[in-house]
């Protein structure tokens, strides 16, 4: 084959411009990117050096004051609790079996039912048993005829053993029978012992009072003994109990609160706020669980509206001493620094100083402080954004809430026509309410206020 050097030089031609058009792509987007970067970089300099000109704006100038909100210590008696999360179980719980086996007749409990110790739960039946007492009963009545013959011939050997017509062996075999049949007698009365209490056992009593759970058997199925699974379980729902487990480091303070006396403890609801239930620490285990580092605690509820179920997870406190007569603040007043914790003080002319306090312990309502604020200081709560030493501020009101704006209102046109809010709102300047808001006087365009008056009249102003 003969190849045109002209053809060659064209197509050589071609890929050069593509590789070309290609790369010239490549270099505008990397252009383009770094030219966005550097974009974005520039404007968040700005920004930073933007907000740290206000700032410095704020606190070089006192006579600008920053709303907060404020509040008073006050002295009063602060529970100290331990947090932790538990396990509702049963007091009691049993798994009730048939103890002979035989077919199932009856079943005398509902699901779910609250039922008494000594309640008829379930019958088997009784046939076999009842002849089995019966035939003991039969027994025991043979062996004390037998007994009562033989103690009528030991009466009469015995005499003609001691006139001498009689040979005295005779009187002593006798007396070995009287004493054989009574043992037998004996024995009968064991073995209608026996089939009275297995016949007694036809009847499935409830051990303990409690709730029944679902029915494992029906009625009309071959119960056995060995039967692993039972008929019901039955749990013990009032009182309850609750397992929960505390850190090792506490077990010492834990120990000391329980030596002064019972420790109460209370169970929170489904809202993890309200206390559900209020019991006593019944028992500490002995020894750490290695795995978690913790130690299982014991506490007793009454439970007496049910409100603790068996297997449940609660958050549980367990309250182990009482600070008397302490200076509490709002957990909010309580700042952290480089230096430690402190609190905003207000003084005079409405002026902040922050001032280093002594947190001794805290949740997320109050903070108890030893030291740092008296009685008679005013803390910040609220408001620390643009806060510092030095400024000045004032104090609002813990009332002064902003009431939010639930349902849009409709505003009539003079003519009674109803003005689309929205229509005329929506194309309005910047900071306009949506549709049914009223908007700032003035702020509506033309074609705005067109659309109104279009509705039925000329627009008007929000009521």
């Amino acid at each position: 084959m003969l190849f045109k050097p002209e053809l060659k030089d064209a197509a050589k031609a071609a890929g050069d411009g593509v590789a070309g058009v290609a790369s010239r792509a490549r270099r505008r987007t990397v252009s383009i990117a770094i030219a966005l970067l550097i974009v974005g970089g520039l404007g968040y300099l700005a920004w930073g050096y933007l907000q740290q000109t206000r700032t410095a704006a704020t606190r070089s100038r006192p006579d600008l004051a920053v709303p907060v909100l404020a509040a008073a210590p006050k002295v009063q008696d602060v529970p100290v609790y331990l947090d932790g999360v538990g396990t509702v179980k049963a007091l009691n719980t049993v798994t009730v079996r048939a103890q002979v086996d035989g077919k199932l007749l009856a079943v005398n409990f509902r699901e779910g039912q609250d039922v008494k110790a000594g309640d008829v739960l379930a019958e088997i039946d009784p046939a076999i048993y009842q002849a089995q007492y019966d035939q003991a009963v039969a027994k025991k009545a043979q062996d004390e005829a037998l007994l009562s013959n033989a103690r009528i011939d030991l009466v009469r050997y015995e005499q003609l053993a001691a006139s001498k017509a009689g040979p005295t062996q005779q009187a002593d075999t006798q007396r070995a029978l009287v004493a054989q049949y009574e043992a037998q007698v004996k024995q009968d009365q064991a073995a209608i012992d026996n089939a009275k209490t297995t016949l007694g056992y036809t009847k499935v009593v409830a051990p303990l009072s409690g709730r029944a759970g679902l029915r494992q058997v029906d009625q009309g199925n071959i119960v056995h003994a060995s039967d692993t699974t039972g008929l019901v379980v039955i749990t013990q729902l009032q009182p309850i109990t609750v397992w929960f487990s505390l850190p090792q480091q506490q077990i010492v303070r834990v120990n000391g609160a329980a030596a002064r006396g019972a420790l109460a403890v209370d169970v929170f609801g489904n809202d993890g706020r309200t206390v559900a239930d209020t019991g006593l620490l019944q028992g500490i285990d002995n020894q750490v669980d290695p795995t978690t580092g913790t130690v299982k605690l014991k506490a007793e509820f009454p439970n007496g509206r049910f409100q603790l179920w068996p297997g449940q997870f609660v958050n549980v406190r367990l309250k182990v001493e009482t600070l008397t007569q302490v200076l509490v603040v709002p957990t909010a007043a309580v700042q952290r620094g480089p230096g430690g914790t402190f609190s905003y003080v207000i003084g005079a002319d409405d002026v902040v100083a922050a001032r280093p306090v002594t947190v001794v312990q805290q949740d997320e309502n109050e903070a108890v402080v030893a030291k740092g604020l008296t009685v008679d200081d005013r803390v910040v709560t609220t408001g620390f954004a643009n806060l510092a030493d030095g400024v000045k501020v004032v104090v609002g009101k813990d009332d002064q809430t902003v009431a939010p704006d639930l349902a849009p209102r409709r505003r009539q046109s003079k003519g009674g026509g109803e003005r689309q809010g929205s229509k005329g709102s929506g194309q309005g300047q910047p900071g306009q309410r949506g549709e049914g808001g009223s908007a700032a006087p003035g702020a509506g365009n033309s074609q705005g206020a067109k659309q109104g008056g279009d509705a039925g009249g000329s627009p008007k102003a929000p009521q």
